[in-house]
């Protein structure tokens, strides 16, 4: 039954955008796209129990007379353990990465010797690895990591420059199941992992460390927290994202999930018509967009091509503000010897 519709903001390009959402059993259904809208519940993988009964979704959708969010497509997903199809509509499979977790102990005996040793770096580099409660305290924590580089993997950082009240926003929908795992420096915070809690399941929402700090392995350390914290709470798997993104295969992001002994499940994600519009897209497989569709090597060459696009904008980005200091200050730079020198 839809209760209510309303809009909520979301962050898109860098932007607070109010998007409308209809709520249907206590949950909220969005929209993306634009010539081809496809509806899901909105944080559909942070939610505690997976899609029990999709018609009421659907039904709720079909009768949108009001246009809210005119949706072609309904699209959601089962949620592990649940791995063999429940329902009798269209799907395909989707790649979930996970960790099958029994104890701290199979996981890390099973860990490759490097990713090991990487954990056991951090340790002797200094890094302590606490849970801290989400107060002001870590919003500036939080806000000093993702504030480090304008960049990461070779791509615009999106959570670059949030003000303290757009963290909050960001961070706090979880609060009450989830744990904030930082590593720390000193007092200096250079990571965390936000880690939501689902029923039997732990979802890795965000990790993410200072690029400045990357030689101390904060993020290996963030993990074997993680997986130590879970293992004590009897999770049976942790999860963080996808494994393979449609056809997007090789990543910095897939590798470390790889090292640090994430596997791919394959769970059951149903597509429903609900348009003529949509059935005909759903025919010529538009619902995958461009990553679903094209080519790994395409998809590879693009993203190197997007990340040099990235490299040469900040670099004339940085050119730029070089020329427009004083002459008189660009001059005292030349003069100063470099650090470190025995001039």
């Amino acid at each position: 039954m839809v209760q209510s519709s309303q809009s909520v903001e979301v962050r898109i390009k860098g932007q607070w955008v109010a998007v409308p959402v209809m709520r249907v059993n206590g949950s909220e259904l969005t929209t993306k796209g634009k010539w081809l809208r496809i509806a899901r519940i909105r944080g559909e993988e942070m939610m505690e129990k997976g899609v029990d009964d999709p018609e009421c979704y659907i039904a709720a959708l079909k009768k949108d007379t009001d246009h809210i969010l005119k949706s072609d497509i309904f699209s959601f997903t089962q949620k592990l353990p649940e791995t063999q199809p429940k329902f009798r509509y269209s799907m395909e499979w989707e790649s979930v990465a996970a960790i099958p977790l029994d104890n701290f102990k199979q996981w890390w005996e099973g860990l490759p010797q490097e990713s090991r040793k990487n954990v056991r770096r951090s340790q002797k580099r200094g890094v302590v690895i606490n849970v801290k409660e989400f107060d002001e305290k870590l919003i500036e924590g939080i806000r000093g990591v993702n504030d480090d580089s304008p960049m990461r993997q070779g791509l615009r950082n999106a959570y670059f420059g949030l003000t303290a009240e757009e963290t909050t926003k960001r961070y706090g929908e979880f609060i009450g199941r989830c744990d904030f795992i930082c590593a720390y420096s000193g007092e200096e915070m250079i990571g965390f992992l936000h880690l939501v809690y689902r029923g039997n399941v732990a979802a890795i929402l965000n990790l993410t460390s200072k690029p400045s700090h990357f030689d101390k392995r904060p993020a290996n350390a963030l993990m074997a927290k993680a997986v130590e914290i879970s293992g004590a709470r009897g999770i049976s798997h942790i999860t963080y994202g996808l494994y393979n993104y449609g056809n997007k295969r090789d990543s910095p992001l897939r590798e470390f999930k790889v090292r640090n002994g994430f596997k791919e499940f394959l769970v059951p994600r149903y597509f429903v018509p609900l348009t003529l519009w949509g059935r005909l897209c759903m025919k010529a497989r538009l619902h995958r967009g461009l990553i679903g569709n094209l080519p790994p090597s395409v998809i590879a060459a693009g993203l190197r091509a997007r990340a040099l696009w990235y490299d040469l904008k900040t670099f004339m980005r940085r050119c730029s503000l070089t020329s427009e200091q004083p002459n008189c200050y660009r001059q005292m730079e030349r003069s100063n010897p470099p650090a470190g020198s025995n001039l």
